[in-house]
């Protein structure tokens, strides 16, 4: 019991903030490439609470509990067409959520290493080291689970901003099955031995191996 506890205390708030950190970046480069769509609902904001979806949250953290990381916030609205560059905004949006995450691992990092030189016996009795660490997992994962070009993940909204604009609208009509495709990469690998698991060797590994570079 006092590991499911401790392990709770260690996820949620790590879950809390690579949300925010993702659903603020996007709303505020869509502010600042013309669109203060976000900002007029209040997404310009490090309040969790203005970004969470408790379904999501859920899941998120159930997923997180078995290794990974997987779920979804309150979507941040925007209106492209009202930005000074409709592509590099759909594209600088897309990307801002991933990059985030990123930046905010990577300063985890930083704030890891600086803690074990200065305070080294405060960074192990209090488990500072377990609770960075949970929180640099977790940032990685939403940065390159989001990086997947499949609808309505990030990683698709750059895929469009990059192709021709008759391209752009064919790709994106992929994103009617794109829940489905993502749910099949899933659950399939935990059911079939056949199934390759590709969001292990595209999500976990790339995760792991920074992970390690970050805190070693």
């Amino acid at each position: 019991m006092e590991d499911t506890i401790t392990k709770f205390l260690l996820l949620a708030p790590a879950i809390l903030l690579a949300i925010t950190m993702h659903e603020f970046a996007h709303a505020l480069v869509a502010w600042r490439m013309g669109d203060d769509t976000a900002r007029r609902l209040g997404r310009v904001s490090l309040n969790p609470l203005r970004h969470l979806d408790p379904m999501g949250t859920a899941v998120f953290l159930i997923t997180a509990w078995m290794g990974m990381g997987f779920g979804w916030a309150k979507p941040v609205p925007f209106n492209y067409l009202r930005m000074k560059n409709v592509r590099l905004g759909f594209i600088a949006v897309s990307a801002a959520g991933p990059a985030a995450n990123l930046l905010t691992a990577l300063a985890l990092g930083v704030i890891f290493h600086v803690l074990q030189a200065l305070m080294p016996q405060f960074f192990i009795e209090f488990n500072i080291y377990k609770f960075l660490a949970a929180m640099v997992w977790i940032n990685l994962v939403l940065c390159f689970f989001n990086l997947l070009p499949l609808p309505p993940l990030d990683g698709s909204g750059i895929v469009t901003g990059l192709l021709p604009p008759a391209l752009a609208r064919e790709y994106q009509r992929v994103g009617r099955y794109g829940i489905f495709i993502l749910l099949a990469l899933i659950v399939l690998p935990s059911l079939t031995s056949q199934a390759p698991d590709i969001l292990d060797a595209i999500v976990r590994q790339p995760a792991q191996g920074l992970f390690n570079f970050l805190l070693r």
